[in-house]
C-alpha cells in the first residue's frame, strides 16, 4: 500500500475534506495526483472505538454523549422496533429503510396514524456529518435534538408518542432484551431507562450509517482504475464543471455543501434556492412548504432548502423536498432549464425567473450523451454494501412487538 502524500492527509483531515475537489478534477493532471495518492490504508478510529474511513473527516460527537458500541447496538434496536410508535405500527426504519440509502419512496412521507406529510423523508446516509437535520430547519443541528421530533412531535404526527413518555419506557424496560442492553449502554446510571437515553442511543446508532466504499469512492481513494466506466468518468468531469455548477452544492468528501465535523473552523447551515417553484413571480412557494421561511418568517429566506448529499442518489427517487420530481431525467431537466416551468395550476410560475434563485442554478445545455454520462456518474455513487450490511439491519434477536390497545 502506497504511503499518503502531505496533501492527501490535508485533504482527508482538514479545511472542508475536499469542498473544491470538483474543481481540480477538470485536469487530467490533478486527477491522476488525487487518484495516485489518494489510496485508503483504512478506517481511521474515533473515541470510543468507531471506525471512519481514513479519507473522511472526523466526527463531532457531543461531549455529553460519547460514542461507544454498547450505546450503538441499543440504538440499532430502537431504530428498528415498531414500540417506539404510539400504535405499534412504524418504526423508524419504516420512514428509512437501509436499502434505499435510508429514506423512503414516498414523494410525501406518511406517519403512523395515516396523516401525510408536507414533506418527504430525508436519507440517513452519513447523516453523522449533517450540519442541520432538516430540510429547512437551521436550528436542529444535533442528532439528539432530532430524534425527538419523528417519535413526540405531533404536527405533523410521526411516531406519535406525545405525551406517553412513560408509556414507551415501560415497553422498553418490559423486554429483557432492553433491560440488558440499557444497563449495558449506561452502566453509570442507576435508572437507565430515560427519554435522554434513547435519543442518545439512537444518535449513536446513526452515527455509524457510514457510506463510503461506492465505486467512486474506490476509483478516488482506493486507486481502483477499473471501479468507474468510462461514461461515469466523462459524467464526473460534467458533474465537477462550472457549465453545470452541481458541485457547488453538492461537493466535498459527502456531496453536500451541509456538512459539520470536528476541527472545522465555521460551521453554518447553507441552505439554496433552485427554482423548483415561483407561484407569485416574486419567488414564492407554496405552504406550508417556504423553506426556511417557514423558521425565520424572512422573505429572503423563501424556498430556501438544505442540499442533501447525493451519496446513494440514484436508489432514492423520488427527489426535492416534496417528492416533485420522479427519476434523475427529470432531475437534470430541472437543472439544464435552471428552474422548473409549470404552466398551470395552483403551483404555476416560471422557476428560471425565481428572483431568490441560487447563482449556481443558471441553466446549461446538454447532449443526450452528456446526459447518460451525468447519470452514469451519479449510478458510481451508489454503495452496495451500504444498503445490505447486516449489521445496520434490524437485530436478528430483537423480541417482536404485539401492540395491544391502551
Amino acid at each position: 500500500m502506497k504511503a499518503k502524500c502531505s496533501r492527501c492527509l490535508s485533504r482527508a483531515r482538514g479545511q472542508r475534506s475536499g469542498l473544491r475537489v470538483g474543481a481540480l478534477l477538470l485536469t487530467g493532471v490533478v486527477l491522476f495526483t488525487l487518484w495516485g495518492c489518494g489510496e485508503s490504508e483504512g478506517d481511521q478510529e474515533e473515541a470510543g472505538g468507531l471506525k471512519v474511513p481514513d479519507y473522511f473527516p472526523s466526527l463531532r460527537i457531543p461531549e455529553e454523549n460519547p460514542w461507544t458500541e454498547p450505546k450503538a447496538e441499543l440504538g440499532r434496536g430502537l431504530f428498528y422496533d415498531p414500540r417506539l410508535s404510539g400504535n405499534g405500527t412504524q418504526s423508524c426504519a419504516s420512514c428509512h429503510p437501509q436499502e434505499m440509502g435510508f429514506v423512503d419512496d414516498l414523494p410525501r412521507a406518511v406517519g403512523s396514524t395515516g396523516e401525510v406529510h408536507p414533506r418527504r423523508s430525508m436519507t440517513l446516509t452519513n447523516v453523522g456529518w449533517a450540519q442541520s437535520l432538516n430540510w429547512a430547519n437551521p436550528l436542529v443541528t444535533t442528532l439528539e435534538q432530532q430524534a425527538l421530533t419523528p417519535i413526540f412531535g405531533d404536527h405533523p404526527v410521526e411516531l406519535g408518542m406525545a405525551g406517553r413518555e412513560e408509556e414507551l419506557l415501560e415497553r422498553l424496560g418490559a423486554e429483557e432484551w432492553y433491560r440488558d442492553r440499557f444497563f449495558r449502554a449506561f452502566p453509570d446510571d442507576e435508572q437507565p431507562f430515560t427519554v435522554a437515553n434513547i435519543t442518545s442511543a439512537l444518535a449513536s446508532f446513526q452515527r455509524t450509517l457510514i457510506s463510503a466504499n461506492s465505486p467512486y469512492d474506490r476509483f478516488i481513494y482506493h486507486g481502483e482504475s477499473d471501479a468507474l466506466s468510462e461514461s461515469a468518468r466523462r459524467g464526473m468531469t460534467l458533474f465537477f464543471s462550472e457549465r453545470m455548477e452541481c458541485f457547488h452544492c453538492h461537493g466535498g468528501f459527502n456531496f453536500s455543501d451541509s456538512v459539520d465535523h470536528a476541527g472545522q473552523t465555521f460551521s453554518g447551515a447553507n441552505f439554496h434556492v433552485n427554482g423548483l417553484y415561483n407561484i407569485d413571480g416574486l419567488g414564492g412557494y407554496p405552504p406550508p412548504n417556504t423553506g426556511v421561511h417557514e423558521v425565520t418568517g424572512r422573505i429572503e429566506d423563501m424556498g430556501r432548502f438544505k442540499a442533501p448529499t447525493l451519496r446513494n442518489v440514484a436508489v432514492r427517487a423520488p427527489y426535492m423536498h416534496d417528492g416533485s420530481v420522479a427519476d434523475l431525467n427529470e432531475v437534470i431537466d430541472h437543472y439544464a432549464e435552471g428552474g422548473r416551468t409549470i404552466l398551470e395550476g395552483p403551483n404555476a410560475g416560471t422557476g428560471s425567473m425565481n428572483p431568490n434563485k441560487s447563482i449556481f442554478v443558471p441553466g446549461f445545455l446538454i447532449t443526450e450523451e452528456e446526459r447518460a454520462d451525468l447519470i452514469e456518474f451519479l449510478e458510481s455513487l451508489t454503495d452496495e454494501e451500504f444498503l445490505r450490511n447486516p449489521a445496520l439491519g434490524p437485530p436478528a434477536d430483537l423480541p417482536p412487538f404485539e401492540f395491544e390497545e391502551q
